[in-house]
């Protein structure tokens, strides 16, 4: 099994990686309001993770990748994809593992990352893996939350 790894923006994985989060990121199309910022992540927007964050990414031909960005005393993550064929085989928890020894090194007291209120098994998946619910916010024009923000601590 191979191990997470921070590529560049230059690394010639990145438009599979681009296309691995699109793709894992496609089947809340219609299922969460508002639509997802997957709508607007482009391969430019990707380069950009890889340069003012840290992209991250499992595999030759990847099969896993996130997006952390140190944030308000916390590693922030995102756009956390397991391609379909890959999961159930730990790729998931490999990435949270690999976020809670970086955030630990760079003397980060917790993991963050948000999901939308709709998406009970991800909050499930996150629970799992040590996270628990630390706060709900709403989008611009919603007066309900339409995320929940999921914290873990180190």
């Amino acid at each position: 099994m191979s191990h997470p790894e921070r590529i560049t923006a230059n690394d010639h994985r990145l438009h599979a990686v681009h296309r691995l989060i699109t793709d894992a990121f496609a089947y809340m199309d219609g299922l969460i309001d508002p639509p997802s910022s997957i709508t607007r992540f482009d391969i430019a927007a990707a380069r950009h993770h890889a340069t003012k964050g840290e992209l991250i990414v499992i595999g030759t031909l990847p099969v896993a990748a996130m997006v952390m960005q140190e944030m308000q005393n916390t590693l922030y993550l995102g756009k956390i994809a397991v391609a379909e064929e890959a999961r159930g085989r730990g790729y998931a928890k490999q990435l949270i593992t690999y976020a809670a020894e970086h955030a630990r090194a760079l003397g980060l007291p917790n993991l963050t990352l948000q999901s939308r209120i709709e998406l009970r098994a991800n909050h499930a998946a996150f629970a799992a893996m040590g996270f628990v619910e630390s706060g709900r916010t709403a989008h611009a024009g919603f007066d309900k939350p339409t995320s929940i923000t999921f914290t873990r601590t180190l």
